[in-house]
């Protein structure tokens, strides 16, 4: 898992109240039950503070799954 990798099971985790959730690239919002619009503003808020980055709306539209957000968190914090 890699560091940024790491860093966003914290947020998910701490996001959504829950220790044992585990992430993955392929994880998207019907993974998780709790995972509404509502929770995605808080993950994406929490994300922009966690990593001192702001999203555009389009990277927030075009976000599919777990790994593009981190792949774009990555290039944002490069």
């Amino acid at each position: 898992m890699t560091t940024t990798q790491n860093q966003l099971q914290d947020i998910f985790r701490e996001v959504f109240d829950d220790d044992d959730i585990e992430i993955s690239d392929a994880m998207t919002a019907d993974d998780l039950e709790e995972w509404d619009s509502m929770m995605h503003i808080n993950l994406i808020f929490a994300c922009e503070q966690k990593f001192n980055i702001k999203f555009a709306l389009a990277e927030i539209a075009g976000l599919k799954d777990v790994g593009e957000l981190r792949r774009v968190i990555e290039e944002k914090s490069a």
